[in-house]
């Protein structure tokens, strides 16, 4: 039998992720619901399974690349029997407990599971950017890493499974509500016939210098110290958020996406801590658990 890495699921990562493995140089199973989606990495030198259990036929590492967590059981639970003994390297996004899940699932059918988060869009797999998160099986991580590396830069993150979701949903939050924050800028500013493109010449710049604050503010959360006199109060943000969201309605630019965050600070000023720093709303966060 001969070794051969097998990816299940071809969507734009999963393809990705198959492409840069041929590309190195290794043997490639590929199999998708919708055949098709195959065909290219076909004709590329990869093995084109008809179905899962002629997939994992082989003896190497399976990959999983699916739609969401339900999707990794219906694919897999099928053919659990037959992947004893063998390592899997969950690549579909989902939630930290149901990495956990997954992991817990593997392991009581004798099968190795590693867990993994792609910090990279399908384009920057197999470059210097790419970014893959792990956590799981620190035999799965270090017997494949060289697989592993071919596709980014791989971190673990230890064998708590949920930790690399954990890492990586957090960081997406960052980038959507970022993502949010310039488009309500640009239909803003758009009211006044400025063009997008326009304003993303000026505020990419603006909001790389305002990340340079991170490490400040993270400091400043990790000891809890919110009082400092270089801290923008949460009455002063309170104020500035008022403006922002009268400023967005006269526009005719709904303020949804601001409501939220001027909820937390107003229950923060409620309870008393209005001249403390606006960094105090991580409390607000972190206690809504």
């Amino acid at each position: 039998m001969t070794t051969s890495t097998t990816f299940l699921g071809l969507g734009a990562m999963g393809s990705a992720l198959a492409a840069a493995t041929l590309d190195a140089g290794d043997r490639v199973t590929v199999w998708n619901r919708s055949p098709e989606r195959a065909r290219d990495l076909g004709a590329r030198g990869a093995r084109v399974a008809g179905t899962v259990a002629e997939a994992v036929a082989d003896d190497g590492v399976i990959v999983a690349c699916l739609f969401d967590h339900r999707s990794v059981h219906d694919v897999l639970d099928p053919v659990i029997t037959r992947l004893s003994g063998r390592t899997v390297v969950n690549l579909t996004t989902s939630t930290p407990d149901e990495a956990r899940e997954l992991a817990t699932w593997a392991d009581k059918h004798g099968v190795t599971y590693l867990d993994g988060a792609i910090m990279a869009v399908p384009e920057m797999i197999g470059g210097p950017a790419s970014a893959l998160f792990y956590s799981g099986s620190e035999s799965a991580f270090t017997d494949h890493r060289d697989l592993l590396d071919r596709w980014g830069t791989s971190t673990w993150f230890g064998p708590d499974a949920g930790l690399a979701s954990l890492y990586d949903l957090a960081m997406l939050t960052g980038m959507y509500t970022m993502f949010a924050g310039f488009l309500h800028g640009a239909a803003m500013v758009g009211t006044a016939g400025v063009p997008a493109a326009e304003f993303a010449a000026r505020q990419a710049p603006f909001l790389a210098a305002m990340t340079e604050q991170l490490a400040e503010l993270a400091a400043t959360v990790d000891a809890r110290e919110y009082t400092g006199p270089d801290q923008q109060s949460l009455r002063f943000t309170d104020t500035a958020l008022s403006a922002l969201r009268r400023a967005s309605t006269d526009q005719g630019v709904a303020d949804d996406l601001l409501v939220p965050v001027h909820d937390l600070v107003r229950r923060q000023i409620a309870a008393g801590f209005g001249a403390h720093g606006t960094a105090r709303m991580f409390e607000g966060l972190r206690s809504s658990r």
